[in-house]
Parts: structure tokens; sequence; C-alpha cells
């Protein structure tokens, strides 16, 4: 892979003449597309962790991609002037500064296709079609028994990150209902975390790029031709590990900031994870270990300038300083790995995520592993979950079907209003992209049009809509 192909500013529909006095280049439009978009703002009423949270400070799905786009930019810089003080791979200014564009592009956008309450949302879209295949039916016949392998496998497999592309490509209406915001491919491919179809996703490979599905079968035409113009056949595009390393390293030490305010991690508890011998055990070497070490004592060193400073509360003051410090520390250890594995990355054999390959490795681990089992599993995300559920099944239970008699002499008079509710511009897309299709790919079409409906909601629609729906 090199450079000029894979910075294609190519878009699905031709651009409009520019403006002579616009000096933007196609990635700088590309950013303001998406703040301008409604798309965009739904994120304020997303979740991150915590759903339906009163409040400003904990973080949600807007405040998260706004960090993320912040920190991917911030990569691309160290990442690229590194590569091209020291003249390696060809790389220019001029490549550096659009990468940074593209990656704060790709920081804004990467979580627009989750459902609402998160990555449980997710699993409740998959559990749902898991348990319902095989008694849902179109023209008379299951689906289990109606819809092929890899229609099947889209929605055992639900994700956001394939949804992201087909709202962004798809589902928003911007000019002409078939190219959504009609952005960059090198913006496209790089949001694309995941190059493979449902019936190829692999969790035992070994290689990150086969360990959940991309795109949807819907969207397999148009991602073929994103990924020949960028020249990645094959390949994750380079600029994606960047991405990832922005979206988990302000994701890692946000759930332990936000986890701390909400009094589910404490100061002490910090400390004695992060001191305990099974993470130092993990420790593959000399680099990895000190990390750690150097990361507890700087929890230490901020609580002590706390206590001094007479802050009102030295434990959550501390954590937040402490925060800042390790995002500090993971950006560079992320850097020194894109660097120092840029050959096979660019090859397309690099199979790890940045921060698995760097010294912050068993750091960004404990991290995680301390948010699950205080935060993730606490009985106020445990009791939410439940309710999510509920909210989920019933959504899906109600729109699918509704969705699958949709424009058929099945269509009852609360499927019609039903549908008739749901978004215009979804409810056109699933007419125009079920006509002259087989009877197979117009039950697939309509429970894309349920999808799309269910994933673009906010989290507070999401529970209004469903106690609207019960009466």
């Amino acid at each position: 892979m090199n450079w000029n192909t894979l910075l294609s500013d190519r878009r699905e529909r031709a651009a409009a003449p520019t403006n002579s006095n616009d000096v933007r280049n196609e990635f700088r439009k590309d950013y303001h597309r998406i703040i301008g978009s409604a798309s965009f703002r739904r994120l304020q009423d997303k979740a991150q962790v915590y759903p339906l949270t009163r409040g400003d400070f904990v973080r949600t799905r807007l405040t998260h991609s706004l960090e993320v786009s912040s920190f991917a930019g911030s990569l691309a810089d160290t990442i690229f002037r590194r590569l091209t003080a020291e003249n390696i791979g060809g790389v220019s200014d001029t490549v550096r500064e659009n990468c940074r564009d593209i990656l704060e592009c790709a920081g804004l956008v990467h979580d627009i296709g989750n459902p609402p309450f998160g990555h449980f949302g997710e699993f409740a879209i998959r559990q749902w079609f898991k348990e319902n295949f095989s008694r849902l039916s179109f023209s008379g016949v299951t689906l289990d028994k109606l819809l092929s392998e890899q229609m099947k496998a889209d929605f055992l497999n639900f994700e956001g990150n394939a949804q992201a592309l087909r709202v962004l490509t798809r589902l928003h209406c911007l000019m002409d209902n078939k190219t959504g915001m009609n952005l960059t491919f090198a913006l496209l491919n790089t949001i694309v975390k995941y190059p493979v179809s449902s019936l190829e996703i692999d969790k035992e490979s070994g290689d990150i790029r086969t360990k959940k599905m991309g795109f949807f079968m819907s969207e397999h035409e148009l991602f073929n031709d994103i990924v020949q113009t960028t020249g990645a056949v094959g390949y994750r595009y380079p600029l994606t590990f960047i991405l990832e390393s922005a979206d988990d390293i302000a994701y890692k030490t946000a759930d332990i900031e936000d986890a701390v305010i909400k009094g589910l991690v404490s100061y002490d508890i910090l400390i004695r994870e992060l001191q305990s011998e099974k993470y130092l055990l993990q420790c593959k070497d000399y680099n990895e270990r000190e990390a750690l070490i150097q990361a507890y004592k700087e929890l230490i060193k901020s609580h002590n300038s706390a206590e001094t400073l007479g802050m009102e509360n030295p434990d959550s003051s501390a954590v937040s300083r402490w925060i800042i410090k390790l995002q500090n520390k993971m950006l560079y250890a992320a850097a020194d790995a894109f660097c120092e594995n840029y050959d096979s990355i660019m090859e397309g054999s690099f199979k790890e995520e940045l921060l698995s390959a760097s010294r912050v490795r068993v750091l960004s681990d404990a991290l995680s592993d301390i948010a699950y089992r205080y935060a993730f599993r606490s009985e106020m995300i445990v009791k939410n979950e439940i309710s999510e559920s509920a909210v989920m099944n019933g959504l899906l239970e109600k729109i699918v079907w509704a969705a699958l008699r949709f424009d058929t002499e099945e269509q009852q008079i609360i499927d019609r209003d039903l549908t008739e509710i749901l978004s215009d511009n979804y409810r056109e897309i699933c007419r125009k992209s079920c006509r002259g299709k087989s009877t197979a790919e117009q039950a697939y079409h309509r429970l894309q049009f349920a999808t799309d409906c269910i994933a673009g909601m906010t989290d507070s629609y999401a529970v209004d809509f469903f106690h609207t729906l019960n009466g």
C-alpha cells in the first residue's frame, strides 16, 4: 500500500465544482459535513457507558467522539512528523496534514452507527434475532429458511461499525438519498475497523481485522469500490490502527475517571489493583513493567499534590489529573508502536492493535479489567441492562413485524400507523431497495429498515417510543 492511492479524495458521487475562494482540502470539507449533521448531533443522547444518566460530567457518545477526534489528530501529527523527519516511506508534510484531517473526521463518526444503550444495544439486537429468526416470516416462509446465510449472519452479528458505514453512505439524507454524506473514500476506509463480511468473521485467527464484521451485505459492492480505489484490498487500512488506538485510549481512561465520579471505583482500589501481583506477572519485559509501576507512582504523586493544595476531594481530583498524564503516555506509546511496525502495517501483515504491541500493553489491559469488574458489572449497570433489554426487545418485536408487512397485503392498520411515524427517509430507502428484488432480498431490506430505525434512536427516544408502543 502507498499513500498516493490510500489518501483518495474520491467520493461516490462527484463533488460540485469548488469555489475558487475555498482553500479547504477535501478532508476538511468532510469535517464540516459531519459537524453539521443530525446523525452526529444524536450522539449527545447516546450513552458511552451509563445510559440515561442525569448530570453533565459522565461522558456521552458525543463527548467521547470529540475526545477520540482530538487524540486521533494528535497521534497523526506525532507519527507522521517522525516518519517525515526520519524520511521513512516517502511521507511528506502533505501526507501528514491529510492523515491528520482524515483521522479527526474519523474520530467524530466512528460510533455514529451505534444503537441506543451502547454495546449492550448491539448485543440485544443480535440476541433477539438469534431467538426469533425461526418464527419471523415473509411471504409465507420463515426467515430461517428464506434468507441466505450472509443475510442471516448480518443480523446475528449486528455491529455498530458496519452500521456506521451504512449511516454515512446510505441513510444520511443529503442530496439524492443514495450516497449519504458522500464522504471521501479515504475517510470511509478508515472507519472500517474490520474489513470482512459477516461470513468472514474469525475471532481465533489471531488477526485483528477478522475479529468482527465491518460492512453489511447491502454495502458489499460499495466496500469493494472503496478498497479497490484506496489500494487496501485484503488489508486493514493503515489509518484504522491509529483511529483504533485513539478510541482505546479515550474509553479506557474515561471509563476509569467516570467510574470514580460515580463512586464505583475509589483511589484506594486503583492503587491496590495497579500494584497487584497479577498484572506485574503479565509483563513480558522491563518496559511493560516500568510503565505499570510508573502509572501507580504517578497516581500517588497526584494524590499527594491534591492533598497539599487542600482540594476538597483529593481522590477524584488526583484521578482526573492522573488520567491526563496517562493519556499522554499511552498516546506516545501508540505512536512508537506504529512507527516501529510501519513496514508491516503498510504491507498489510501487522495483525495486532497498536496498544497490544506497545510498552503500555499490560497497563492498558489492567484499566479495562478494573473498569469491567468494578463498573460494568456493578449493580447500577446490571439493573440498567435489565431495563434496556426490555426496551430493545419490545421495540424489535413491534418494529420488525411492521417492517416485514410494510407495503404488503398482510399489512394491518397498526403496522401502517407504526411505519408512518418512523423515518420517512428510511421508509423510502426500504421501498427503493426492495424494488425488483427477490423475495429473500425484500425480506432482508425490510429487516434493515427495522434495525436502521432502532439503531438511529437516541437512548431517551428509545425509552419514550417503547412506552408509546406499550400504551
